[in-house]
């Protein structure tokens, strides 16, 4: 991607699509390599992800959609201690890690593994071990695809829970897997206190999500 885009680009997805059918190719995971080779060709400034073997490229995050980000990072820091420190722990979490479950390449802007299950952080890029829990946080660019076949995949990977926030109408959606489908728990909207799976043992004030 180049770097000097502009007009549409920061409006929607950017090359939403990038089919490549190259003769004899039939094995999915020689596609996948094929689509990730074009992955890593990417500048820095914008995000691909593999998903349904089309490759997604997306812009970066506006501000407002960092900022969300960061502050619910911040937030959920005490489970990402020690359990024998002080606050909840047993979690580990990471920032849009880049996560390689079967075929696909997804990048949510949160994801955290409980620690009995990821007692190690592994040394590669590529994580494939599926989270216990994903957040992705909204925005004009890329909100489709998020509602769509991301929760898709999280789905088939067993994902346990999802929450979806949106910066713009301020809310957040609280999913639980549940037979192998998406259960909304819960919408909470504005600057409300809410106490939100798995994580419901900190009172989140989902005001501090949307401060400057």
């Amino acid at each position: 991607m180049n770097q000097g885009l502009g007009g549409e680009w920061g409006e929607r997805l950017a090359v939403a699509e990038v089919k490549l059918h190259p003769e004899g190719m039939s094995d999915e995971r020689s596609r996948r390599d094929a689509l990730y080779a074009e992955l890593e060709k990417l500048s820095p400034n914008v995000t691909g992800e593999i998903v349904g073997g089309e490759l997604y490229v997306s812009p970066r995050p506006r501000p407002r959609h960092a900022r969300a980000t960061v502050r619910l990072a911040q937030i959920l820091e005490p489970f990402d201690r020690d359990s024998g420190g002080e606050g909840p722990g047993g979690w580990v979490i990471l920032f849009e890690p880049e996560l390689h479950l079967g075929n696909e390449v997804l990048v949510p802007d949160l994801a955290a593994w409980r620690r009995e299950r990821m007692p190690v952080l592994p040394e590669e890029v590529g994580i494939e071990l599926a989270p216990d829990w994903v957040c992705e946080v909204l925005s004009p660019s890329t909100a489709a695809l998020d509602r769509g076949r991301k929760m898709g995949s999280y789905a088939r990977e067993g994902v346990k829970h999802l929450w979806l926030v949106d910066p713009v109408s301020r809310s957040l959606e609280v999913y639980r897997l549940e037979s192998g489908r998406w259960l909304l728990t819960g919408t909470h909207v504005g600057e409300v206190t809410v106490r939100a799976e798995p994580f419901e043992a900190l009172a989140l004030e989902l005001g501090a999500l949307w401060q400057r």
